[in-house]
């Protein structure tokens, strides 16, 4: 369980890092950079933390597929940006591979 909620905040972190960084591309300004990297940083602390007892496929997956669906859900929100048709099935399509792939044995042998 607290591999799982680890790997949680490694996502919502990564997620509110990779936004900032839209923020910061615009100007750069010290507390968004300082919130993009220890963004990150934060991230890949809690990514080891689940590493411990979950298989490293499944937290890369985890990590990136819905880190990636968060972004762009968000981004169309916030910043307005465009979200097509393809690019919502290419949404579902990543949450149901990563769904699937949990399901498969997210733990360590």
């Amino acid at each position: 369980m607290i591999a799982w909620l680890a790997l949680a905040g490694a996502v919502a972190l990564e997620t509110v890092a990779t936004l900032t960084l839209r923020v910061v591309s615009r100007e750069v300004r010290v507390l968004p950079l300082v919130l993009v990297v220890l963004g990150y940083a934060g991230a890949f602390t809690l990514m080891t933390v689940s590493l411990r007892s979950l298989n490293v496929g499944i937290v890369y997956a985890v990590w990136s597929g819905v880190g990636t669906a968060a972004v762009a859900v968000i981004a169309a929100v916030v910043f307005r940006e465009t979200l097509t048709p393809a690019a919502v099935v290419g949404i579902a399509l990543i949450i149901t591979g990563v769904v699937v792939l949990s399901l498969s044995g997210a733990h360590h042998a």
